[in-house]
């Protein structure tokens, strides 16, 4: 008789997204045993996840393994992996900055990091980027506050601020603010640019594409020809990217950007990368607000606000709005950012064991 095996794990709601969480110490070393773990815990290999604790969404269907720091400048180390719905695959070549604001949360409710009275400050290493986010928790009488009036928009009701900063967010995974070597590239007669700020992406204008680009996720996702083209120009520009070949592969992601209609700076609907995001994901957010900061990029061919204003930036999207504040500055033909900073909102949903096939956790390393 093989008996299943429970892990600890909690379930949070980070941002606008929803993942599982776990202590590195309660898994395996071996990252083939995770990814198995990661993928029966979740249920992937089935479109709705019926087997596991996945929601059938690339928003639900993530997870993210915590554990103390070595490094002397940091807290703790945060591995976000994207856990595939029908296929049996998991990423850990991107990050995820909601998923991340549910990770200082934990790493206090399980002590990884003493609370401090009013709020406390957790420097996270990203293990994805290999970079540091500063996070600041409300932490009234020591214990981590879940409850407020700060509002996100794509989340209902309200929650406690969570304030994110992010440091080192150019060239994060390929070590160029503009791996291409040009702040403009043509692909199938398309003039896009191709930027890795905190997210390596292909932002594309929409006018470019015969669509306005203020569409709703559920009209752009029934635009199947739109999505051929994404996808055409996005497997070209990860090969001159040095990404290699993108197939089957969740970065680059794709901005398909548009002026402002609500008084933002920019509007972007963020593809993750087959499907439109129902609102945009953090660190993409980073990368298309850097972008209009970038002189001679596709980006300020669309941006709404004046040069002096461009350092706080509005990206709007699908549910709303996510607001950035950047420090940095254009000078000697370089644009340099010191930090990209925006709030969240964190929940904890669950805490509790997750049982999966004991056979999965003895598969052999």
């Amino acid at each position: 008789m093989t008996i299943q095996k429970k892990i600890p794990c909690v379930i949070m709601r980070g941002g606008t997204s929803r993942g599982t969480y776990f202590l590195a110490n309660d898994l395996p070393r071996e990252w083939e045993k995770r990814k198995q773990i990661l993928m029966a815990a979740m249920g992937s290999g089935d479109p709705l996840q019926v087997n596991g604790i996945g929601g059938g969404n690339s928003l639900t269907s993530k997870a993210a393994i915590i554990s103390r720091s070595n490094e002397a400048d940091a807290d703790i180390d945060y591995l976000f992996a994207q856990v595939a719905i029908e296929d049996m695959e998991v990423d850990i070549t991107p990050s995820c900055g909601n998923i991340l604001s549910g990770a200082a949360p934990m790493a206090i409710e399980y002590g990884l990091v003493t609370a401090s009275e009013g709020e406390t400050t957790v420097r996270v290493r990203n293990v994805n980027t290999n970079t540091l986010i500063e996070v600041i928790v409300q932490t009234p009488n020591g214990f981590v506050d879940y409850e407020g009036d700060a509002t996100i928009d794509g989340v209902p009701g309200s929650g406690a601020p969570i304030l994110l900063k992010f440091f080192d967010v150019c060239g994060t995974k390929t070590g160029e603010l503009l791996p291409t070597g040009s702040v403009r590239d043509t692909f199938d007669g398309v003039e896009v640019s191709c930027v890795d700020a905190s997210m390596p992406m292909v932002l594309i204008p929409a006018k470019s594409l015969d669509v306005t680009g203020w569409e709703t996720k559920y009209e752009l996702d029934a635009n199947k020809a739109l999505l051929q083209k994404i996808e055409s120009i996005r497997l070209q520009a990860s090969l001159k990217m040095g990404l290699g070949d993108a197939t089957g592969k969740v970065i680059p992601k794709v901005g398909l950007l548009s002026p402002a209609q609500f008084g933002g700076t920019i509007t972007s609907r963020y593809f993750v990368p087959q499907n439109c995001h129902t609102s945009h994901s953090v660190t993409g957010a980073i990368c298309v607000s850097v972008s209009c900061m970038l002189p001679g990029s596709i980006t300020e061919d669309i941006i709404t606000q004046s040069e002096e204003e461009s350092q706080n930036i509005v990206v709007e999207h699908p549910s709303g709005k996510i607001d950035l504040l950047l420090e940095g500055n254009y000078s000697n033909n370089t644009l340099n950012i010191k930090s990209a900073g925006l709030m969240r909102t964190a929940r904890m949903l669950f805490k509790g064991e997750v049982h999966i096939p004991g056979k999965v956790w003895d598969i052999p390393a």
